[in-house]
């Protein structure tokens, strides 16, 4: 019974943290165990006593800071530089500000809402439909959280199965750059046929340009860096990456002002709440089902019927494109990766590759409708409807879909650069 209600919940639109407590207010109801009450409040509270968890609401702030501190205006100026001057120049430039801005923010709907500000009208202006053009800054903000330094990584290592940090970190690069430049042939592709999809006329060669652009890639080579090498812990590391921020918004670019950080931080408080009360509820959730052995009865029958890798990966990859479809990313990982991942152990599967899988096939959904949330972040910058962006989205769609597999069977992509590290 606390299974459907669960379901029902979340079939009425209620959101997740809530639907969780309400089948575990049926199951304190109904319960049978001395001080269950207690039992699931202290699960709930146990599952944020943790201290790496402060890295979460850090890297949030940090990503605020930089997205005040005109980041997103150099960072655009820099890779025009570079990419500008190809055919769909602009389109391009998109694309690979996105894998920078990746390295700052670490969350595809602030990429989405960052740069889709500057990019959607910009693009229509040059010629391109305004459709194609925020399906684009939707689809390549994907690479957000695939690039580190990531928050849904961050919450697959330390909270849900406890994988190497690093080692993700640095699984994740070579599949966010495969991505980048998978869309960026798509988009090639497209402008080749389409004489209304222009260059960008905008490239300067100027060092200014250039040296601007490069103080905000420090951050990312630093934090990232100082991890890998084992000088900080990810917490630490993002605490610096804040002090990093307010050091170049405050005193190098000077485009942050003292009185703008009381609201950063109230936006950094929120958007943690929203990502804390989910693991609050999960926490107990897990609890819930662990002490019914759910996991185990799963694992039992995962094995019993799936004797290949391949398709455990083929019905894996299945489950989370059609769960992302009605779940956000984090909370989806936070349900199912508790149960999922020691059917993936069992089987012989790296873990970080598929860690990376699962990251990267939830993201996915953030651009696939009904519950797509860049999705609807793009269309309301644009003012474009869903029905027209999820007709511009689809060939994006199958392009990250292509890469999802070709990341799944050969786990190199993957494990190649941890394995290069020792990680």
């Amino acid at each position: 019974m606390v299974y459907i209600i669960l379901v029902c919940c979340l079939i009425l639109g209620v959101p997740v943290a809530f639907s969780i407590v309400a089948a575990l207010l049926y199951f304190m109801a109904v319960g049978d165990f001395p001080y269950h009450i207690r039992i699931v409040a202290t699960q709930m509270f146990g599952g944020l006593s943790s201290f790496p968890l402060l890295a979460i609401p850090l890297f949030i702030l940090a990503g605020e800071l930089m997205n005040e501190s005109g980041i997103t205006r150099r960072i655009i100026a820099f890779t025009t530089v570079l990419v500008g001057r190809f055919s769909a120049g602009l389109a391009l430039v998109n694309i690979w500000a996105s894998v920078i801005f990746a390295g700052l923010s670490g969350s595809a709907v602030a990429d989405t809402s960052a740069l889709g500000r500057v990019f959607i009208p910009e693009m229509e202006k040059r010629g391109y439909p305004r459709d194609f053009s925020a399906a684009l800054t939707a689809a390549s903000s994907v690479i957000g959280p695939i690039i580190p330094p990531s928050i849904p990584v961050i919450i697959y290592a330390l909270i849900v199965t406890g994988v190497s940090v690093p080692a993700l970190f640095l699984g994740g690069v070579v599949p966010g750059i495969l991505l980048a430049v998978f869309l960026s042939v798509y988009v090639w592709c497209v402008a080749s046929q389409f004489e209304n999809f222009p260059s960008s006329t905008e490239c300067t060669s100027k060092g200014s340009t250039l040296l601007q652009g490069i103080i905000p890639l420090l951050m990312p080579v630093f934090v990232v860096g100082s991890i890998l090498i084992g000088v900080v812990t990810p917490t630490e590391a993002a605490s610096f990456a804040v002090a990093y921020a307010l050091i170049v918004g405050l005193f190098v670019f000077r485009e942050l002002r003292w009185r703008d950080l009381p609201r950063i931080f109230g936006n950094a408080m929120r958007d943690s709440a929203v990502i804390m009360i989910v693991m609050a509820t999960v926490a107990a959730a897990n609890w819930l089902l662990t002490y019914n052995r759910v996991p185990n009865m799963i694992t039992d029958i995962a094995l019993q019927y799936m004797s290949a890798k391949w398709m455990f990966l083929l019905s894996t990859m299945v489950l989370f494109l059609v769960v992302g479809l009605f779940l956000e990313g984090i909370a989806a990982m936070l349900v199912l990766v508790p149960i999922l991942h020691p059917i993936a152990v069992n089987m012989g599967l790296d873990p970080t590759h598929f860690a990376i899988l699962v990251i990267f096939n939830l993201m996915i959904g953030l651009i696939t409708p009904p519950m797509g949330l860049c999705l609807f972040v793009a269309g309301s910058i644009g003012d474009v409807s869903l029905g027209r962006l999820t007709k511009q989205i689809l060939p994006f769609f199958l392009v990250e879909l292509a890469v999802l597999i070709i990341l799944a069977f050969f786990p190199m992509t993957v494990t190649g650069l941890p394995s290069l590290f020792n990680m």
